[in-house]
């Protein structure tokens, strides 16, 4: 387990990650605020966040927050077989509760687009999967996580660098024209161990393999789609629980 780090950026992704968003009404994103009390709490040891991708059902967004989860993510890319429209994704946020984030993923979407989604589905945290600069990750005054998929090439310092004020980086699994939810794994031992800037580790991931990537990387957070469905886009409750389980046992 990792002991809290005292800086700003680490503090604010403790506070996304476990979030209590007040003010929320239909169809608008109301007054988005962010509360952990663990943040309240310096110095404290930290346990693994744990994100639930790809969510497409309430059924589905309960039992995660059932099993544990700290987030739930919605899938806003047409090309993906996770993908959920505003009206659906509406309907599931609104089943999750107080303390867990609603994250919004998206692939090189219009600025017109994300805004409409926002102002129809409440968004505790973005989640940019494609190209976008940092420039246009920060458009929406919200705070966002920025997805690098790992190349042979990649930068990771850079990337930090880059996306500086990117409350995290995820790492996902680089595979050509599959922007993410490939389901494979990439070398958890590429991640250099000096980078300052929580990471949030995906690809692949499993109830099998999930403490193995936590013990290689230590990150701040994992995040998990294909390897607890029953099919593309379906969840299985009993393969989150069990994803949960292993995420704490790592710890």
């Amino acid at each position: 387990m990792e002991v809290l780090p005292e800086n700003k950026t680490s503090v604010s992704l403790l506070v996304t990650l476990g979030s209590v968003r007040l003010g929320d009404k239909p169809g608008r994103r109301g007054d988005v605020r962010l509360i952990s009390f663990a943040a309240l709490l310096p110095g404290r040891t930290m346990r693994t966040r744990v994100k639930i991708c790809g969510i497409t059902r309430v059924d589905d967004a309960q039992a995660a927050v059932q099993a544990g989860a700290d987030a739930i993510g919605l899938v806003f890319d047409p090309q993906s077989p996770r993908y959920v429209t505003t009206e659906r994704a509406a309907s599931i946020a609104g089943a999750v509760g107080p303390f867990v984030s609603v994250v919004g993923l998206f692939v090189n979407a219009e600025p017109d687009a994300i805004r409409n989604t926002l102002n129809r589905v409440p968004i505790t945290l973005l989640q940019f999967h494609g190209s976008e600069t940092p420039d246009q990750c920060r458009l929406y005054e919200l705070p966002y996580i920025k997805a690098v998929r790992m190349r042979n090439d990649v930068d990771l310092h850079a990337e930090a660098a880059a996306h500086v004020d990117a409350l995290a980086l995820l790492l996902d699994t680089y595979v050509p024209e599959v922007a993410g939810g490939s389901g494979h794994a990439f070398d958890w031992t590429r991640v250099p161990s000096d980078l300052h800037k929580p990471l949030i580790v995906a690809g692949g991931l499993s109830p099998a393999n999930v403490g193995e990537a936590i013990r290689a990387v230590h990150p701040y957070a994992v995040d998990v789609s294909s390897g607890v469905e029953m099919t593309k886009g379906i969840k299985d409750p009993a393969k989150i629980e069990a994803f949960v389980r292993a995420v704490r046992g790592a710890e």
